[in-house]
């Protein structure tokens, strides 16, 4: 059996935010690209955003406890999938970049099916004020 981890990422102003066993909330404690003009239409896809946002204060740290509480989950139940929702204001800059970096940690332990879906990253840009 394979343990199976969902990292999805999402936009708070777009939807409900999505059922999962953790959710993370990026819009208070952590910059939001969205400010900056040259990186508001590009999305954590692209090197400029996630560049970015790993430079971020705090960012790095939480990623490698996001990929903690991950494994701590396979521990409990491994024949239960698991859900960690992450989530910033639009969907398109912070929670993309950190679900990447969260997942590409949690694919470094062996018997893991680790899953991205970005719910929001394709939709507008909300033009709003951001931190």
């Amino acid at each position: 059996m394979v343990a199976v981890i969902e990292v999805v990422s999402f936009g708070f102003l777009h939807a409900r935010v999505p059922r999962a066993e953790l959710v993370v909330d990026l819009r208070k404690h952590f910059r939001d690209p969205h400010v900056s003009p040259a990186l508001r239409e590009l999305t954590g896809l692209d090197e400029e955003v996630r560049a970015t946002v790993i430079r971020t204060p705090g960012v790095p740290p939480l990623i490698d406890a996001l990929a903690g509480v991950a494994s701590g989950y396979l521990v409990g139940a491994p024949e239960l999938p698991t859900r960690i929702a992450v989530g910033c204001a639009g969907g398109r800059h912070r929670s993309v970049v950190v679900a990447i970096e969260v997942a590409a940690r949690v694919r470094k332990l062996r018997g893991v099916d680790v899953r991205v879906r970005h719910r929001d990253v394709r939709l507008p840009v909300i033009e709003r004020g951001g931190r």
